[in-house]
């Protein structure tokens, strides 16, 4: 590691310890001078450190950082950080191809690429939080667990539990905060198809953190928001993205119990609405019914009953 690290790690390791410059010297054997740089470039990549008469200490900072994301579920090693990105779901891919340990993280500070269902872009400002899980389920389709109704409830609840507040889901993927779009979740899975089974499965998100309504791009002003509004957030990055795989895998563990699909049925934007959809260039008008234990919404139109499976459509009203 280089000295910046070792200073990064050790402060980290004590948070409530005071570093004096001297002993830091000391033990990395090299000059104070040396030190005293150290944390200014670590302070200028983000990070905070309180100057006081005998030393330095580390406070908490909002920087993505591997060693405090990692879990019993996700090990250090498994979580890449990168400051841009394309897509953290195109860098799972091609980890997934050269062969990554799973379960795997990646994350970007921001991304250049990032789209949700239907290759619709994704606004992605810095400083908000873009991840995706790779996973290795060794699963035939039929025994693949519904992973993007895992995650909406994981994130629907992580959500509610550090804003104090109440979260909809919108079927399928959509998590919604005050009326106003959030979070958006997408899943996809690739075969072995000599086996029969699923190979892999990348759950990717992107969440507004916090960001100033004014900062949205006009066409998604009313549409969209963020969990704190520009305001200082009162959870750093690192905690929410941990208490969200926390809860992913605690639900995980916790199958074949449906009870998720309670939480996510009562967290629901649609269900007992008036929606609009397009199947297959044809629109149909219904009422929002209910979602099956498989995720698929049944909804009552003048043309009969329809199940609609979250690859098919989107709705494109909401009433």
């Amino acid at each position: 590691m280089s000295t910046k690290e070792t200073i990064l790690s050790l402060l980290k390791q004590a948070p409530d310890t005071v570093f004096s410059g001297a002993a830091l010297a000391e033990q990395l054997h090299v000059s104070r001078t040396a030190i005293w740089k150290a944390i200014r470039e670590l302070e200028k990549s983000g990070y905070t450190f309180e100057h006081l008469a005998s030393g330095y200490r580390y406070v908490p900072s909002d920087i993505l950082a591997a060693d405090e994301l990692a879990s019993q579920d996700i090990a250090k090693e498994n979580i890449v950080i990168k400051e841009e990105t394309l897509s953290t779901m195109m860098d799972a891919r091609q980890a997934a191809n050269a062969g990554q340990t799973t379960p795997a993280l990646f994350l970007a500070e921001s991304q250049t690429a990032g789209h949700g269902r239907f290759g619709r872009p994704y606004f992605s400002p810095k400083g908000q939080i873009y991840m995706s899980l790779l996973l290795e389920p060794t699963q035939t389709f039929a025994q693949l667990p519904q992973y993007t109704l895992l995650a909406a409830v994981a994130v629907a609840k992580a959500i509610d539990e550090v804003t104090n507040k109440t979260s909809e889901i919108k079927w399928v993927n959509d998590i919604y905060l005050d009326g106003k779009k959030v979070c958006g979740i997408l899943s996809e899975a690739t075969s072995d198809i000599e086996a029969g089974r699923v190979k892999h499965v990348i759950i990717g998100m992107g969440l507004n953190v916090s960001i100033d309504p004014k900062e949205f791009p006009v066409a998604i002003q009313t549409r969209a928001t963020s969990l704190f509004k520009g305001e200082q957030a009162p959870v750093l990055r690192n905690q929410l993205i941990q208490l969200i795989w926390k809860n992913f895998f605690s639900l995980l563990d916790s199958l074949p119990d449906q009870s998720y699909m309670d939480t996510y049925r009562k967290k629901s934007f649609v269900l007992g609405k008036q929606v609009s959809f397009t199947i297959q260039k044809q629109s149909f008008t219904g009422i929002a019914q209910k979602i099956t234990n498989t995720g698929e919404l049944i909804v009552q139109t003048d043309q009969g009953e329809k199940k609609l499976s979250s690859g098919e459509i989107s709705l494109t009203k909401i009433e």
